[in-house]
């Protein structure tokens, strides 16, 4: 587990982010200044955490970079634990110590995301979501809602024709955590797509905590495996799938792009995963390689992943709003929001409308290759299922 190492990371990360914005004090940003304030919600301990040090990171350097360009950018981050009560109790606190909040972002599960994104909406703040992909959130939270990132049915549409296409695979055995939202939307998402490709389903067996060596058990001999966990999930449940004989690829979905889950594990083989941005050394694009090497030199050599990425975009979105509302009124800064068009993120063009606050993206897909991701493909799904 993961959740030790990273509680004891949490005093660093907290005075990294202090230091990156000024030294300023928490509880009070200098008024005279009049910073356009951002909330930011993460989960920094807890199960989560894995997902969402990385994007509280890249969020800090879009910060960082925007005042070291002459703006006045304040972001109030809290930890929301991994904790649904935490999280609401965390959302209601930073309005209570910034009134002026504009807006807020943060987290990487749906869920979690629903816990904050309530009272922010209560209180008339757009919470733009940098890394939940439910294609179902927009509708949950009216007009306040919105995603960086696209959605379960186009990362699930994506492997599917991705694994029908390029694996030809034509049967599937499907593993899922059925106590989850994501996990249970993204498996149901890729059946859908799978089997309008022509492909078959031949076992989906569910788990809840506790039990995932039961429903592995029942998996049927098949192309391939799609197996839909939660990150600290990941690992374990591919070495038990591997340990009961199967040696067929395992497909997984954007909560497998957590790196150091991978890092030692050579026996791992044949996964693959989809993800949000491919940010290695070798892709050629000079805006992924610029926000790559601002974050390893921000963060001692440390490389990013899609989730970091996810996190800059969306605090770059937000200031964005702000200075096109030329406002730091909440309502001001929503319809603004609304209205980028063009977009030009590190994890892809993104685009809002009035009546889609969930931009339209490109997947990647990675494979855990030498303990290490690697790229495999980028494709954008030709069907994707209604949400």
């Amino acid at each position: 587990m993961l959740t030790s190492k990273i509680k004891n990371l949490f005093p660093f990360v907290f005075v990294l982010i202090l230091v990156s914005l000024g030294c300023r004090n928490e509880n009070q940003p200098e008024q005279s200044e009049q910073p356009i304030v951002l909330g930011a919600i993460y989960n920094l301990t807890g199960n989560q955490a894995a997902l969402d040090i990385p994007s509280s990171r890249g969020a800090v350097l879009a910060v960082e970079q925007a005042n070291a360009s002459g703006q006045d950018v304040y972001l109030a981050l809290k930890d929301g634990q991994t904790d649904a009560d935490v999280l609401k109790a965390k959302t209601l606190e930073i309005l209570d110590e910034h009134p002026s909040t504009a807006a807020f972002l943060g987290l990487s599960d749906t869920d979690q995301v629903l816990a904050a994104a309530g009272p922010a909406a209560d209180n008339q703040r757009v919470f733009l979501t940098s890394g939940a992909t439910s294609p179902q959130l927009p509708a949950q939270v009216p007009d306040y809602l919105f995603l960086a990132c696209f959605g379960d049915n186009v990362q699930a549409a994506a492997a599917a024709e991705w694994a029908y296409g390029e694996l030809e695979a034509r049967t599937v055995s499907v593993v899922y955590n059925s106590s989850e939202t994501y996990t249970n939307l993204l498996q149901g998402y890729f059946i859908s797509r799978f089997e309008q490709l022509g492909g078959e389903v031949v076992a989906k067996q569910a788990y809840q905590e506790g039990n995932m060596a039961q429903a592995i058990q029942g998996i049927q001999p098949a192309d391939f495996i799609f197996f839909s966990a939660l990150p600290q999930d990941a690992l374990e449940g591919v070495q038990m799938i591997r340990q009961a004989g199967f040696d067929v690829p395992i497909i997984g979905g954007d909560a497998f792009d957590a790196p150091a889950t991978w890092q030692g594990h050579k026996e791992v083989e044949g996964v693959f995963f989809t993800t949000h941005a491919y940010l290695g050394a070798d892709n050629p694009n000079p805006q992924v390689q610029a926000f790559r090497q601002a974050y390893m030199q921000a963060y001692a050599g440390e490389e990013p992943n899609a989730f970091a990425a996810l996190g800059y975009d969306a605090a770059r979105l937000l200031i964005r709003a702000a200075q096109d509302a030329k406002s730091q009124d909440p309502e001001d800064v929503r319809q603004a929001l609304a209205s980028i068009r063009g977009f030009e993120g590190v994890t892809g063009t993104i685009s809002y409308g009035p009546d889609s606050r969930i931009p339209r993206k490109s997947v990647t897909i990675m494979e855990i290759k030498d303990s290490r991701q690697v790229f495999a493909a980028q494709l954008a799904p030709e069907e994707v299922p209604v949400p």
